[in-house]
């Protein structure tokens, strides 16, 4: 039985249910991660503070109604967590018996954005609108890529057959990865491509694959990125964003606005911050999309250093868990499912928050459990399920 339910509490009679049965050594309730679920959960609660901070007064966004995006994220954050737990029962071990049909169909919702049933919002063309419900699959996407990688590198070593992932199975593995990638580039999303690219990097470290392969995706990638510029790939905006980060003076009326506004909005907020809901770039809607890709810069001005730096402390938590549950197990396949985990938690987080400090290029990159959107609640909630069945399911003297 690859469940969680493999790991009910046998032995018990009636004498010993209740209390004394859940709190068990090898209960569910003390075998679960808890630092990593509780930090995850205050990092979704901060989120809906600072979403509904962000849009209270943004009457062309909520519909006259000020609670419209706090009441849709906290509704964002309840399916997310049912989604955590529905992982959690079916186990890691039984996801990977229909991974293959997990990634035919996130690769088919990615391709039907690419039809005329695709939506534009905010510039990018990589939603689908269904039933007044806007879904983004390249969320699903990182999901299913890291175990798509990880049931073809862990098979036969897994299996005894081979102590480290061969060429052949790291070349099926990345052909596996270039097909979501081609149409990410295809939309285009870059700011999903080079979280995907930072999850390619981190399963193949974790499988144990040559330096060679590492080395050569490094290298194709920067001859990859070197093509994209050439041949005028990516839209318009997205090279102007490039040309503002490399130069912030450049048009900051413009494609430098967004980033000068958010280190305005951070700068702003000092050692303490204005106070919640009384951030005068913040209620003066000075900083565009600040419910999504720009959240940070409202903790960094309504709770100052110390809220935005507890934000930060919140995702090391969760990273912290993430690494050790992929450092802890026996198996290469939850190995690397979780690292490539923590590559894309890491990745996305660096560059939410680099972006609004102005280190990094402004890509669109949701901060994970913080921003407003559904497809990326569901899908960091997914990640913390697979996460948390990894954790359940490893033997208890591991």
């Amino acid at each position: 039985m690859t469940g969680v339910n493999s790991f009910s509490v046998s032995g018990y009679g009636p004498e010993r249910a209740g209390w004394t049965r859940i709190f068990a050594r090898d209960s569910l309730t003390r075998r679960l991660d808890w630092p990593i679920l509780l930090a995850a959960l205050a990092l979704s609660l901060m989120g809906s503070l600072l979403v509904y901070s962000a849009t209270r007064n943004r009457t062309e966004l909520n519909q006259g109604d000020p609670y419209f995006f706090l009441l849709r994220h906290l509704m964002n954050l309840g399916i997310g967590l049912a989604l955590m737990i529905g992982t959690l029962w079916l186990g890691h071990r039984a996801l990977r018996n229909v991974v293959p049909v997990l990634y035919g169909l996130s690769v088919l919702l990615a391709l039907v954005v690419l039809t005329p049933l695709g939506a534009t919002i905010n510039g990018q063309r990589n939603w689908l609108v269904i039933g007044g419900f806007s879904i983004q699959p390249a969320e699903f996407l990182k999901v299913t890529i890291i175990l798509g990688m990880a049931m073809l590198l862990a098979a036969r070593v897994d299996a005894g057959d081979k102590l480290y992932p061969d060429h052949r199975t790291v070349a099926q593995a990345l052909g596996l990865a270039a097909v979501p990638c081609l149409i990410l580039l295809l939309m285009p999303d870059l700011g999903s491509m080079l979280a995907m690219v930072a999850i390619i990097l981190g399963v193949l470290l974790a499988s144990g694959a040559s330096n060679r392969w590492v080395f050569g995706l490094l290298i194709a990638g920067a001859i990859g990125c070197i093509a994209i510029w050439q041949l005028h790939i990516l839209d318009e905006y997205q090279i102007n964003r490039f040309a503002a980060f490399a130069n912030p003076d450049l048009d900051p009326a413009g494609v430098g606005y967004n980033t000068n506004q958010a280190r305005i909005a951070i700068g702003s907020g000092g050692l303490m911050g204005a106070g919640l809901f009384h951030g005068s770039q913040t209620t003066g809607q000075f900083v565009p999309e600040q419910q999504t890709d720009f959240v940070f810069t409202v903790a960094g001005e309504e709770l100052g250093f110390v809220g935005a730096g507890l934000i930060i402390v919140l995702l090391g938590v969760v990273l912290w868990r993430a690494c050790r549950i992929a450092r802890e197990t026996t198996e290469l396949y939850s190995t690397i499912v979780a690292a490539g985990i923590v590559a894309w938690f890491a990745f996305q987080a660096f560059e939410n928050i680099g972006m609004t400090l102005g280190i990094m290029p402004v890509t669109g990159l949701p901060l994970p459990f913080v921003s407003y959107g559904g497809s990326s609640m569901f899908a960091v909630w997914l990640a913390v399920g697979l996460l948390q069945s990894i954790k359940v399911q490893r033997p208890l003297s591991a």
